[in-house]
């Protein structure tokens, strides 16, 4: 558990490496039109950051709450993403990451196994749920490659 709290705590930076030294024209850069930018991708990260905390939250206080999935698509299409300040989320999705560090190094082994169920994907312990976070901001660096390397192709 120890690596997996360690790198939930570097996500930030491991998403600032990422975007360092790019331009705007390369952060803005869609490779195609139904794919998102690195502004979204980082948007995107962050909401649904907001809410994973909520619902990790939620299953280390309640007994087996109900988790509410959504529907990023509609979050990016539907919530103006390309006028929203990448810095700002980038600083909330930090303050969010490190406002858990505290509650994560104090959990016992039983609270690990505490369980939150989705209604359209069933049932998830804190420790799955944890390690989603991880696993998003891993998926999300490497979409953020992939469109840093065809910017260079385009």
């Amino acid at each position: 558990m120890e690596a997996l709290i360690e790198e939930y705590g570097r996500g930030y930076n491991m998403l600032r490496e990422a975007i360092e030294g790019l331009t705007e024209e390369e952060v803005r850069f869609k490779p195609a039109p139904d794919k998102w930018s690195i502004h979204q991708i980082l948007i995107h990260v962050t909401d649904s950051e907001i809410l994973s905390t909520h619902r990790l939250k939620k299953v280390l206080a309640e007994e087996e709450p109900l988790l509410i999935s959504f529907d990023q698509r509609a979050w990016v299409d539907n919530l103006a993403y390309d006028l929203l300040d990448r810095d700002q989320y980038l600083q909330l999705f930090q303050m969010l990451r490190c406002s858990m560090q505290t509650i994560l190094e104090t959990l016992t082994c039983d609270q690990y196994e505490r369980v939150g169920v989705y209604a359209d994907a069933g049932r998830f312990t804190f420790k799955e749920l944890l390690e989603y976070r991880v696993e998003h901001v891993r998926d999300h660096l490497a979409q953020i490659e992939r469109v840093r390397a065809a910017y260079k192709q385009a």
